[in-house]
C-alpha cells in the first residue's frame, strides 16, 4: 500500500505545483512544466513565451520560485530550467491562457474562440478544438464547442498526441472554464498510412547460344519463348 500512496502523493504534488506555476507566471505565458528526478535532487523544466520574466531581474524570481517549491510544496533539491516555447500557437496552455485574457477584457465568447482556433490552424496544425463553459450569454450556464480539422478524442492517441491546455476567465457573472486541444503539424496519427507500388521485375534477355562447325564458332541469337515452344 505504501507504493500506492507514494504514487498519489507525487501526483497531487504535481498539481499543486502546476497550479502555483501557473498563478506566478501568468504574465510570462506559462506553458506548462516537467518535473524529473535526478541523482543531485528533483529538475524542474519550465516552458514559458517569457523567460526573461520567469527568471526575473538578477534571476531573483526563479531564487523565490526554488525556495517555495522546496519550503511548501515539498519538492526534494529543486532545480529550476526555464526553456523557452519555441511556437506559442502550437501550446495549448498558452492559447487556453490567452483566450481566457480575451474573455475578461470583454471579448464575445464566439469572437474569441473562433480567433484562437484560426490562430492555430494557420499556424499549420492539423486539428484544433476550443470549449468555452460558464455563464455566457444569462444566467444560465451553457457550453460553446469550436472545432477545425482533426481531433483523438480517445484512446492513447488522445494522451500522447493531442496537447491539451485549461485556464479560467473570471467575470462578473461567474467563473468561465476555457479547454483548448491541438494537435500539432508534426503528429504522426496510427490510423494514417501510405500504400507503396509494387516494382514490376522486368524480364530477363534471352542468352544467345554459341556452336562450333570445325575450328569457327558461330552464335546463334535465342528465340523467343512461344516461338521456341512452337517449334518443340
Amino acid at each position: 500500500m505504501a507504493v500506492e500512496r507514494k504514487f498519489i502523493s507525487e501526483g497531487v504534488r504535481k498539481v499543486r505545483v502546476e497550479k502555483y506555476l501557473t498563478k506566478e507566471l501568468k504574465r510570462a505565458g506559462f506553458g506548462g512544466m516537467d518535473i524529473a528526478r535526478t541523482p543531485l535532487g528533483t529538475q524542474v523544466t519550465i516552458f514559458a513565451e517569457k523567460p526573461g520574466i520567469v527568471i526575473g531581474k538578477g534571476g531573483k524570481l526563479v531564487h523565490q520560485l526554488t525556495q517555495d517549491l522546496a519550503q511548501n510544496y515539498g519538492v526534494e533539491s529543486p532545480q529550476i530550467e526555464v526553456q523557452q516555447v519555441q511556437n506559442p500557437s502550437f501550446n495549448a496552455q498558452i492559447m487556453a491562457e490567452r483566450l481566457a485574457n480575451a474573455l475578461e477584457r470583454g471579448w464575445y465568447f464566439r469572437k474569441a474562440g473562433s480567433s484562437i482556433m484560426r490562430r492555430v490552424m494557420d499556424s499549420g496544425a492539423l486539428g484544433c478544438e476550443v470549449i468555452i463553459a460558464g455563464k455566457l450569454t444569462g444566467a444560465r450556464a451553457r457550453t460553446q464547442k469550436f472545432t477545425e480539422g482533426y481531433i483523438k478524442h480517445c484512446g492513447e492517441p488522445s494522451i500522447n498526441i493531442v496537447e491539451k491546455g485549461y485556464a479560467i476567465a473570471i467575470k462578473k457573472l461567474g467563473v468561465i472554464g476555457v479547454q483548448v486541444k491541438i494537435v500539432p503539424a508534426d503528429a504522426k496519427m496510427p490510423d494514417h498510412f501510405a500504400v507503396i507500388e509494387q516494382v514490376k521485375k522486368q524480364p530477363a534477355a534471352p542468352k544467345a547460344t554459341v556452336t562450333t562447325i570445325g575450328d569457327v564458332e558461330t552464335e546463334e541469337p535465342a528465340l523467343p519463348e512461344d516461338i521456341d515452344e512452337e517449334v518443340r
